[in-house]
């Protein structure tokens, strides 16, 4: 074999150098995109765009280079795109397993549709359509940057899942007061849970509630603080819980998108 060609078909000839400036373009493109991702520390970050980028890139080296062209006399259709059609199809099941539907919702999205986009880069790449993969990427990352700060200020209302748990003393009637201080916050009350501990000296009451900001949590805890038979306050958010005897301790909590939160990259 003549090692100034890295492959060699009836379709035509590919030099080792377009073959690696293939490659070497798809995992640069794909690794731009996966920074942005890294950056905001989601599941799928850098080394997952960029290994999903060159590897679409080698799908579709292989189905355009890797067969060759049916014998003469020989009928039928032999398509050397079917391969790379696959991968389009075949990412979804990695968009998949980035999703994650927790607390009524959904994150990931994003992610997933980034390394279905960071596939359409690496085909690009491999079909050598170097000019439209660049430009691809330059869109995708002006999307995924760019657009943020324009959802954030003009599209700022996402209600969120909270939870607020309540220690009260045991037998005591709690649930007008829950009431009188949901009503007079604009939080909405999504369900209630009791938890009734037959052997200590408290009761447990958990809100699921929905709310577009923070403060309207913490102004709906100030005034449940206010019930007499209330004991300890938990603030929970997610999978966090931010809890200490006698008195409720917050933290801050960063805006996100609609991405799933740490994962293994």
């Amino acid at each position: 074999m003549d090692w100034a060609w890295a492959m060699d078909s009836d379709w035509g000839q590919l030099p080792l150098w377009d073959l690696t400036l293939r490659l070497g373009m798809a995992t640069i493109l794909g690794s731009l995109v996966g920074l942005e991702r890294e950056r905001l520390d989601r599941a799928a970050g850098l080394r997952t765009h960029a290994l999903v980028s060159v590897a679409s890139a080698l799908m579709m080296i292989v189905s355009t280079y890797g067969f060759p062209l049916p014998p003469e006399g020989v009928e039928g259709v032999f398509d050397p795109g079917r391969i790379a059609a696959q991968v389009v199809s075949g990412i979804g099941f990695l968009g998949a397993g980035v999703i994650i539907f927790r607390d009524n919702t959904v994150r990931g999205l994003t992610t997933a549709a980034t390394l279905w986009a960071v596939a359409g880069v690496g085909l690009a790449s491999g079909g050598g359509l170097y000019v439209v993969a660049v430009i691809a990427t330059a869109f995708m990352l002006l999307i995924q940057a760019g657009l943020k700060p324009v959802e954030r200020r003009f599209f700022k209302k996402h209600t969120r899942m909270h939870r607020v748990v309540l220690e009260i003393e045991r037998g005591a009637d709690v649930l007008e007061g829950i009431q009188f201080a949901t009503n007079e916050t604009p939080v909405r009350l999504r369900s209630m849970e009791f938890d009734h501990n037959a052997r200590g000296s408290l009761d447990t009451i958990e809100l699921s509630l929905m709310a577009e900001r923070q403060q309207d949590i913490l102004d709906l805890v100030a005034r449940l603080r206010k019930i007499a038979a209330v004991r300890h306050i938990t603030y929970k958010r997610g999978a966090s819980i931010v809890r200490k005897r006698e008195r409720l301790v917050t933290r801050p909590v960063e805006e996100e998108d609609d991405d799933d939160e740490n994962g293994d990259r």
